[in-house]
């Protein structure tokens, strides 16, 4: 009897799916050199390092791992997706809880970032512009990698109750400095922004699969937020 084959550490599999993004981002590269660059192993443990902060309890390589999944499966929406993958590995690079600057700080690292490790100017541009659009999740009408990146960051929006009231924990953890009437301010304020949206998705997949739950979700955790506050 043959064993069993081992399944493959998720770090290793998170260098490789960099590794095999940038090379593919590379080869739109102008110029002599086209498609050559730098060893990609050193962007791939300093972006991972960011991801691995200790401040970090939702924004995770598990969140990574789970963004660059949903965008696997969106793929055939996107104009370029491998622009979008570089932008899911950078939209939550620049992490602290207790920073309203995050998006746009991972945003210019990006820019710093991606040249030096071979990617042309046109992806790296792209890949900022989408950084910078999940400030909002709020992509314009045919915006096609915006939407990729926007539906599959928010996916986790539309998890079972059970998924979600885990993803809402790991959230209030991130924000454990916080008191608690704060938060729940400061929670429903992002909630009501969302429900504000004339769609959460916009691909396709996502308006017909995680819309609706995705609303039941936030306006469940919305309730609850106004009944844990107590009388007013």
């Amino acid at each position: 009897m043959t064993d069993s084959p081992r399944p493959r550490d998720p770090r290793t599999a998170l260098v490789d799916r960099w590794r095999d993004t940038l090379l593919a981002a590379r080869s739109g590269a102008p110029g002599p050199g086209a498609g050559t660059g730098p060893d990609p192993l050193p962007y791939a443990e300093n972006l991972l390092a960011r991801w691995d902060e200790p401040q970090r309890r939702y924004h995770t390589t598990a969140h990574l791992t789970a963004v660059l999944d949903r965008i696997d499966a969106l793929a055939g929406y996107a104009a370029d997706v491998h622009a979008v993958r570089l932008a899911a590995w950078f939209h939550d690079a620049v992490y602290r809880p207790d920073r309203t600057e995050n998006e746009e700080r991972s945003a210019a690292l990006a820019e710093r970032a991606l040249p030096e490790a071979g990617v042309g100017e046109a992806v790296t541009a792209e890949v900022a512009r989408l950084v910078r659009l999940t400030v909002t999740h709020d992509p314009a009408a045919g915006d096609r990698n915006g939407e990729v990146l926007c539906d599959a960051d928010l996916a986790v929006l539309a998890g079972s109750p059970q998924e979600y009231a885990a993803y809402a924990a790991r959230v209030r953890e991130e924000y454990g400095f916080v008191p608690d009437e704060a938060f729940r301010a400061g929670r429903a304020d992002v909630l009501l922004q969302l429900l504000a949206l004339p769609a959460l998705f916009r691909t396709p997949y996502g308006a017909a699969e995680w819309e609706a739950r995705a609303r039941h979700n936030l306006a469940t955790e919305l309730e609850l937020l106004g009944s844990s506050s107590g009388p007013r």
